[in-house]
């Protein structure tokens, strides 16, 4: 009985991996976290209301290379309330998604306080980080630069890998090539971490 076990592991593993991936979605309230769940889910525009806990869809992105992966994403609410329970939804996380309103210049200071505070929790240490510039199709958006500095990304651990994309929720741009960046930044540090494992 227990040798059908090992029997069924080398069969499984002769199989292609099937790939999903653990993604929190993070973010000040109003910065179009739910937007960008359900543009990913549904590719069209779906008016939201403030979350109160959190969303949970698992999606299938066709990627660059034509290859489907699956991502799980949890949207958890951006209420000062609720912030304190984020590191709860990013134990065990592959990637966190971090949307910033690139027009409210007045609150990117707390972004930036809330981005530092989560990406220093010790199980968030090396977790890859796509920083979502949300409502780039406004006038009166922050540029990319602007907001690397407001957001002083250079300052995150140089163990955490991120990348900031330029995107428009209401409308998808940016989110697919966002994605790519963020699945890139898991296959490296998944394979890190095996070199890793295999030295000890």
């Amino acid at each position: 009985m227990g040798n059908g076990l090992s029997d069924q592991t080398s069969i499984l593993s002769s199989l292609p991996s099937f790939q999903s991936f653990h993604i929190v979605i993070l973010g000040l309230d109003c910065a179009g976290k739910t937007t960008v769940l359900y543009r990913l889910q549904f590719n069209e525009f779906v008016n939201t209301v403030p979350t109160k806990g959190f969303n949970t869809e698992k999606i299938k992105v066709t990627l660059g290379n034509s290859k489907t992966v699956t991502f799980h994403f949890w949207d958890v609410g951006g209420q000062e309330k609720l912030r304190p329970l984020w590191k709860s939804y990013t134990r065990c996380t592959d990637g966190i998604v971090f949307v910033v309103d690139s027009v409210d210049v007045e609150r990117m200071e707390e972004a930036k306080t809330e981005l530092h505070k989560i990406t220093r929790i010790s199980e968030n240490q090396g977790v890859p980080v796509l920083i979502v510039a949300n409502k780039q199709d406004l006038r009166n958006s922050l540029s990319l630069s602007e907001i690397e500095k407001l957001l002083a990304v250079g300052e995150l651990s140089s163990s955490t890998p991120w990348h900031l994309q330029p995107t428009c929720a209401i409308i998808g741009d940016g989110l697919k090539e966002g994605l790519e960046k963020l699945h890139d930044m898991i296959i490296k540090r998944r394979k890190m971490l095996r070199q890793q494992k295999k030295k000890r």
